[in-house]
């Protein structure tokens, strides 16, 4: 299956041979399997008609828009596209947790919802999910939530999460400066965004280490400006481009706030003016901390204490997982795939065109699934 899907790619909320090769991969379960209508979702659910939790397990399934060089012998056939970040490892690894399940269902009591979801890349697909009712497909509220995601930046097998924020939120910044335009002979005459667009990015640098609680911490990077269309005409605007990074709630509002006020100022200081545009992305992914460790503790159980790390701090990328852990409490943990021949430190790492996984971490991961669901009904948490 994960093969398959690392062949022909699919992007965005839309997956329609990806869910078919889902469907396909269920059949025969005696799952009680429903599609979405706004995308190309995948749910699945193992009712074991007794009383018992209800556990989400989920496994995101899109790809991404660049072109792949690993030389996999399975590599994408798809032009501009690939599976850059192993959500095609993410879908097969839950595939087989409901087969495994299935299998051992005698010692589960409750239902498990398998949760295939397209659209993680930038396209709210959990979100959506859950709008379409995920979260109520076992006909009884969620108890736990609980997501793997793969990396090659850890050795093969290793299980990492942490108590709290694990990912940050994610937000892209458009900031537009309007002044005059005019002859670059005679700027006086004219009024040129480009310096005023220029403050602006620097002041921002500014905000962040003296606005920002340094223990709640916020990453505002500008990775593009533009403006103009050749050397001898001052434009009429300049553009700024970028994205917004927190780990709480609290420093994400502030970082919004405070960039209106530094643009509409800075703007207004030079008589130009500055329109602010923030599309919001993905919340802050926040594991539940109780949850958290006992997921460790499960990890610790299957694989041994010495593949099992709790993570210093969160990493400032960003996941749609936030949206189920908003609603539920649960967690998410990285699995470890680094190839067995390359190191974790230079592996080429989730997003990059020559990203590949080592499969064989892929049953840690199934196992790990199966694990929190059997856990969980054994035990309260």
């Amino acid at each position: 299956l994960r093969r398959k899907l690392h062949r022909y790619p699919e992007l965005g909320l839309d997956l329609p041979r990806t869910q078919g090769a889902v469907v396909d991969a269920l059949d025969g379960l005696g799952l009680g399997i429903s599609t979405g209508s706004g995308l190309s979702s995948v749910t699945a659910v193992l009712d074991t008609g007794r009383p018992g939790p209800t556990v989400l397990l989920r496994g995101d399934m899109d790809a991404l828009p660049l072109p792949e060089d690993t030389g996999l012998e399975f590599a994408s056939t798809v032009d501009g596209a690939m599976h850059a970040c192993g959500h095609d490892a993410h879908v097969a690894m839950l595939a087989g947790a409901a087969r495994l399940l299935r299998a051992h269902e005698t010692d589960l009591a409750g239902r498990v919802i398998f949760m295939f979801q397209p659209g993680e890349e930038g396209h709210h697909g959990a979100r959506v999910m859950i709008e379409e009712g995920v979260l109520d497909a076992g006909g009884a509220p969620v108890d736990l939530a609980f997501a793997i995601h793969q990396t090659p930046s850890l050795p093969n097998g290793v299980v990492a999460t942490k108590a709290g924020p694990l990912l940050a939120s994610a937000d892209v910044v458009t900031i537009t400066v309007i002044g005059r335009g005019g002859h670059a002979s005679a700027p006086h005459q004219a009024l040129d965004p480009i310096p005023v667009a220029c403050e602006i990015v620097l002041a921002i640098q500014t905000m962040v280490t003296r606005k920002i609680n340094a223990f709640e911490p916020a990453v505002v990077t500008i990775s593009q400006v533009t403006a103009g269309t050749t050397n001898n005409v001052i434009p009429e605007r300049a553009r700024i481009h970028g994205t917004i990074r927190a780990v709480s709630a609290t420093s994400r509002r502030m970082v919004h706030t405070e960039l209106r006020r530094l643009a509409d100022g800075i703007a207004a200081a030079h008589g130009a003016t500055a329109t602010l545009r923030i599309d919001d992305g993905f919340p802050v992914t926040i594991n539940d901390a109780t949850i958290a460790g006992w997921a460790q503790e499960v990890a610790r159980d299957l694989r041994g204490p010495e593949t099992v790390i709790d993570m210093p701090s969160p990493m400032m990328g960003s996941e749609d997982f936030s949206y189920v852990l908003e609603q539920v409490p649960g967690a998410m943990v990285f699995l470890g795939t680094c190839p067995a021949d390359q190191r974790p430190s230079t592996a080429a790492p989730v997003h990059s065109n020559r990203m590949m996984l080592d499969e064989g971490a892929m049953a840690v991961g199934i196992a790990l699934h199966a694990a929190v669901a059997l856990a969980r009904t054994a035990a309260p948490v």
